[in-house]
């Protein structure tokens, strides 16, 4: 299927209808789908039908191959890039052509949301799978493997609201691998000792989006969605971020179980924090 419209890419006769700004740009486009395409072809169809008769063991091909499912990630991170690039160009009638030629009855976009999709699926596939394999060999690996690909969804979500960070000077990457992240309402204090929760009432608090970094705790100010449909995106504006090494917590603040504290460098900073509901 995409395989198609690369391939016209590359085809003398319909450079006249390529769009200008699709030149060269067919790994935008495309992300790494070659390399997901190659792995599931190549490697991992074949592990999957040698479960034919023992699908006991389809849990072991996913723990074998869980590293190799990173690669969806690399997909998600680009899919914003591949989606504004497509816009500029469904029009054209180079897609048009390509869609004829291939007999689709759906455009290119519904094939290159395919991985997407597929990443949700295999936890389904899994969780199916444990359902009726509640007594036999292969239920902790199915087990396990359920778990590996639900951390990974929630690896992929985290990144993908990562690559919205704005204004962050630096590399991002350096700072480690998301842990987690999620919207707060945090109040900050400089001052030594415990705080209050009657100061705390006093002040309103600052609505933050905060990332957990394995080096940094990184504070953004979520921007308002905008846009409907495709143009409907949410971005992040870097506030600052504590290092990890000198980060403390205390996990109850007295007074109100919902909330935690967060202090920096002995207490110079401190930071209490609330889920926001």
């Amino acid at each position: 299927t995409w395989q198609g419209y690369r391939a016209e890419m590359d085809n003398p006769a319909m450079l006249i209808l390529l769009p200008p700004v699709l030149r060269s740009r067919k790994d935008v486009l495309f992300g790494n789908m070659p390399e997901i395409y190659d792995f599931h072809n190549k490697i991992f169809l074949h592990s999957l039908e040698n479960c034919l008769g023992a699908p006991e063991r389809v849990g072991c091909c996913f723990l074998d191959r869980r590293e190799d499912f990173q690669m969806y990630e690399k997909y998600c991170q680009n899919k914003p890039r591949s989606e504004s690039l497509w816009r500029q160009c469904s029009e054209s009638s180079f897609f048009q052509e390509c869609q004829r030629k291939l007999e689709h009855k759906l455009g290119l976009d519904s094939y290159l949301l395919k991985p997407v999709q597929r990443l949700t699926k295999y936890q389904l596939l899994l969780k199916e799978l444990l359902k009726y394999s509640t007594s036999c060999d292969g239920v902790q690996e199915l087990q396990e493997a359920l778990v590996a690909m639900l951390d990974l969804l929630k690896s992929v979500n985290d990144s993908m609201h990562q690559i919205s960070i704005t204004g962050y000077d630096g590399d991002l990457s350096e700072l480690g691998k998301v842990l987690m992240q999620g919207s707060f309402s945090v109040w900050t204090g400089h001052r030594k000792g415990p705080t209050k929760m009657k100061d705390l009432a006093r002040f309103k608090p600052m609505q933050r989006h905060l990332f957990l970094y394995e080096k940094a705790l990184v504070f953004c100010k979520k921007r308002e969605e905008h846009g409907d449909g495709y143009d409907k995106t949410s971005s992040y504006s870097f506030k600052h971020f504590l290092k990890m090494n000198a980060v403390g917590i205390t996990e109850n603040v007295k007074g109100d179980h919902r909330k935690f504290e967060i202090w920096y460098s002995g207490r110079e900073e401190v930071y209490v924090v609330q889920v926001c509901t």
